[in-house]
């Protein structure tokens, strides 16, 4: 198990935890309260801050009970937290909820931190084309949406997405069932 050095910047915070064991995510939680309106985004204070070793990074995850009852999410998610941070860790939260207003009270749960390896890569520009894949260019919405082989992801019309005009730089236009 990786240890990671954690510093509490408020006495009474807990520390990340995972919820059940096997959980990818630990628990964060804001220390503060907050009422944020339809719409409206705030950003929120952990009361932790980390040391990651080099090699590794954490993602700031929303929590997904939130976003469904109550339409919370995260502005930049997954936020990412570099091995080299060593501030609070911060979560900017929006209410997408079109009329609820959202309440928050200090010490609630409002995120998930996930600590993953990561790699740092070296750049090798090519002339001409990139090596081919069975994806290729193939933009949002390529493979369909059906799971029970009825879409192709071809573009034809029998998937759901239409791809437009092919040329370089066209948005792909989706048409909806």
């Amino acid at each position: 198990m990786l240890e990671v050095l954690v510093r509490r910047l408020d006495a009474d915070v807990p520390l990340p935890a995972y919820a059940r064991p096997g959980d990818a995510g630990c628990d964060l939680v804001t220390t503060q309260d907050a009422e944020v309106g339809p719409g409206e985004r705030v950003v929120l204070g952990t009361g932790v801050s980390i040391a990651l070793p080099e090699g590794y990074a954490a993602f700031v995850h929303p929590r997904s009970g939130l976003a469904a009852r109550h339409g919370v999410g995260l502005v930049n998610s997954p936020g990412t937290v570099d091995s080299g941070y060593r501030g609070e860790i911060m979560l900017i939260v929006v209410n997408h909820d079109p009329s609820e207003v959202l309440r928050l009270r200090r010490f609630d749960r409002v995120a998930q931190l996930v600590v993953q390896r990561v790699e740092q890569v070296t750049w090798r520009e090519v002339d001409g084309d990139l090596p081919p894949s069975v994806r290729g260019a193939g933009r949002h919405g390529s493979t369909g949406i059906s799971s029970a082989g009825r879409s192709t992801g071809t573009g034809s019309s029998e998937d759901s997405t239409e791809t437009g005009s092919s040329e370089e730089g066209q948005t792909p236009r989706v048409r909806t069932p």
